[in-house]
């Protein structure tokens, strides 16, 4: 396996994988590697003959300073991960090299979507993370790339992106990957005590009752999100940030289920701000599409 900081290097490495015949699998990361970054790594070698995999704490992407400072930055540890997972390539660039000549004159922008969810609780982050995704795009070249569902609405943009701008990348969307108890693997999991940890699972439990609820016919979304909220406020240490029910082609408000949904929960429990996600249960006609709310 090999470990490089240096941009032109590792597009020379990207290049030169392609020339000797091989499909490139990219796992696009900001480090602290767990289970579900495994996953990731998995679905790429099963896809691809040459895994590549960065490392890079993105600062575009973060609303504040203390929440970038206290990002886990674990490089070695990372690199043993990687090594142990098969990569063949692991981009560790810093952040002076990444941008040269200070933060970029020249964003991606995410459009409308970009400013909903996740976007309205963190404004500006979904235009960080997509011009840092676009700019790794370019460095690797043809690939395909692999993304957890866990950032569904992260993922929905990446896709949104690379259709706009003709990337020849493949996007592909891999499960979430959970705990023992449901709870979704993330880096911020780090930061919950063990009371904020039990807590926490109230997120995949509200979750797991919408789902209940439209597989025994519930179609309201107003229902869905009210229990949805209602669940989670039920839990003292949870403070709601929102919960949503989209329509999972189109990503907007649906007042009445009747296609593929997807409903999504993010709250904060002490330091630890937490997102999650599932797709609803629905065996209709893929030709039906959900009813949006007034406004939506």
């Amino acid at each position: 396996m090999e470990v490089m900081d240096d941009l032109e290097r590792f597009r020379a490495a990207c290049e030169q994988a392609r020339r000797s015949g091989a499909e490139i699998g990219f796992v696009p990361t900001m480090g602290d590697l767990h289970q579900g970054h495994a996953r990731l790594v998995k679905s790429a070698r099963e896809g691809a003959q040459f895994v590549a995999l960065s490392i890079f704490v993105n600062p575009l992407q973060f609303t504040s300073e203390a929440d970038l400072g206290a990002y886990p930055r674990v490089l070695e540890r990372d690199r043993a991960v990687a090594q142990k997972l098969g990569v063949d390539v692991v981009f560790a660039p810093t952040e002076p090299a990444m941008f040269p000549g200070g933060p970029p004159e020249v964003w991606v922008d995410p459009g409308p979507l970009g400013e909903l969810l996740e976007g309205r609780s963190r404004p500006g982050h979904f235009r960080g993370v997509l011009t840092v995704v676009a700019k790794l795009f370019n460095l690797v070249g043809p690939c395909r790339a692999y993304f957890g569902e866990k950032d569904a609405q992260q993922l929905a943009l990446v896709r949104r992106m690379v259709r706009a701008l003709d990337a020849p990348v493949a996007v592909v969307g891999c499960p979430t990957v959970r705990e023992f108890d449901g709870l979704a693997l993330s880096s911020r999991n780090a930061r919950l005590s063990a009371e904020e940890r039990r807590a926490a699972v109230v997120l995949f439990e509200a979750l797991s009752e919408a789902a209940t609820a439209a597989r025994q016919g519930e179609r309201s979304g107003d229902v869905l999100r009210a229990g949805m909220a209602r669940r989670i406020g039920s839990e003292p240490l949870a403070s709601l940030d929102y919960v949503a029910l989209v329509d999972d082609a189109a990503w907007e408000d649906v007042d009445l289920l009747e296609g593929p949904a997807r409903a999504l929960v993010a709250a904060s429990f002490g330091s630890a701000r937490l997102i999650d996600n599932v797709l609803l249960p629905w065996s209709g006609s893929e030709a039906m599409q959900n009813t949006r709310r007034e406004g939506a």
